[in-house]
């Protein structure tokens, strides 16, 4: 435990018996006055429960804060980092990661608005989450007192946690008196599912743990076809119907769902670590990826479009260890920001059986000049011959490497 007395925290509360738990505890350790803050980020769960669980829990009306980040989450968050085609090792969309960032800025919020002095999340001691949560209080409010109860308490086991639970009358679900088969974690992003019986990689994901999408084999026989259009590099309609961010995100997520579109399975390398096998859903998201970097074939520069995929892993990380705040981040942003003026236009793509397959591409301010690229005689800016200088040229240093190894007998 801290030394330093705590007379008000803020929880990042999901009214699951985890933090409920950890509501308890707080009170009950430090004799501190919690106020609870549950963010709608579109996990497609009602949230009153949270608020209903909170006044059980004898926390006052005015001490309970729920917000509806949904549109926040995608402008502000997921849009910016879908610029920058950011992929995890390669691969992961980063849906759990981008959360991160804006629940811990409103956690700060919070605490200043209603003068507390710490904060408090559920992250367990062993995840990626509490270095998220905590890199971004400490980058917005440095004095901040952040209290992670895996890391302080002794509840080590499920059965002690139950333990403390029927014994400060928190109200426990009849399935959560064993052992859950699996943790999940969502947003309009994505879904996640970690632990149990994910844990050995070895062994296929059971069926039932999927939630966002029908398996590809389930899909329909008859593919879909849509156009995505674009604006600075942000999807902005979908089929010429305009939408907002979040209800973009929402309806590519119904799309992706019912073409199968979006599951991955995947080992993953934690920040603390250790490695981790997970499965991730994240139908709208993949559908989108697809599509940005196709109209960015057309309208990126080679080399604005090679320099982006060399800082993309470096940006991914950053995004993935923590750090949204850091002026590393801010840095590449502003030079991905940069290099998304002229990304716009419409893809076409069909969707089938679990794939997205990009069929147009077009836009105003396209590079791709069909009288250049053409086996047909009559382009005026390109002249086959100018080829064999060119050639050579590049070919120099080979050719001089190539004598020195003839003249060593290599």
């Amino acid at each position: 435990m801290a030394d330093k007395r705590v007379n008000k925290v803020v929880l990042a509360y999901s009214g699951g018996l985890d933090t409920s738990i950890i509501l308890k505890w707080l009170q009950t350790t430090y004799n501190c006055e919690v106020v609870t803050f549950t963010a709608d980020l579109g996990q497609g769960e009602e949230l009153e429960p949270a608020r209903q669980k909170a006044l059980l829990l004898g926390i006052k009306p005015e001490n309970i804060h729920i917000e509806d980040l949904r549109e926040e989450f995608v402008r502000d968050y997921v849009f910016p980092m879908f610029r920058a085609n950011a992929a995890y090792e390669g691969v992961y969309l980063l849906g759990t990661s981008i959360a991160r960032p804006l629940i811990g800025k409103k956690l700060i919020e919070i605490a200043d608005r209603v003068g507390a002095d710490a904060i408090s999340h559920g992250a367990t001691g062993k995840g990626n989450d509490q270095v998220r949560f905590e890199l971004t209080a400490y980058a917005l409010k440095p004095d901040v007192q952040v209290i992670a109860p895996w890391r302080e308490w002794d509840l080590r086991s499920r059965e002690q946690l139950i333990a403390f639970a029927e014994q400060h009358q928190i109200p426990i679900a009849k399935d959560k008196r064993g052992e859950a088969p699996f943790s999940v974690d969502a947003n309009l992003l994505h879904a996640s599912s970690e632990g149990k019986v994910l844990e050995d990689p070895a062994q296929e994901v059971p069926d039932y743990v999927y939630s966002r999408t029908i398996s590809p084999e389930e899909a329909p026989d008859k593919p879909t076809i849509i156009s995505i259009d674009f604006a600075k590099g942000d999807a902005v309609a979908i089929d010429g119907v305009q939408l907002s961010p979040a209800k973009l995100l929402a309806k590519l997520n119904e799309l992706g769902r019912d073409n199968g579109i979006g599951r991955l399975d995947l080992v993953e390398n934690r920040f603390v670590g250790m490695k981790s096998r997970g499965m991730y859903e994240t139908p709208g998201g993949t559908i989108l990826a697809v599509a940005h970097r196709a109209i960015e074939s057309i309208t990126l520069d080679r080399g604005a479009a090679h320099l982006k995929d060399q800082l993309m892993p470096q940006y991914a990380e950053l995004i993935y260890n923590g750090f949204w705040f850091s002026p590393e981040r801010e840095m590449l942003q502003a030079l991905i920001d940069k290099s998304q003026e002229f990304v716009a236009g419409q893809v076409r793509l069909k969707l089938y059986k679990g794939g997205v397959h990009v069929i147009g591409r077009s836009s105003p301010y396209s590079l791709y000049d069909q009288d250049l690229v053409t086996f047909e005689e009559g382009a005026v800016a390109y002249d086959h011959r100018d080829a064999a200088g060119f050639i050579k040229l590049n070919a120099l240093r080979l050719r001089t490497l190539g004598q020195r190894k003839r003249k060593l007998g290599l």
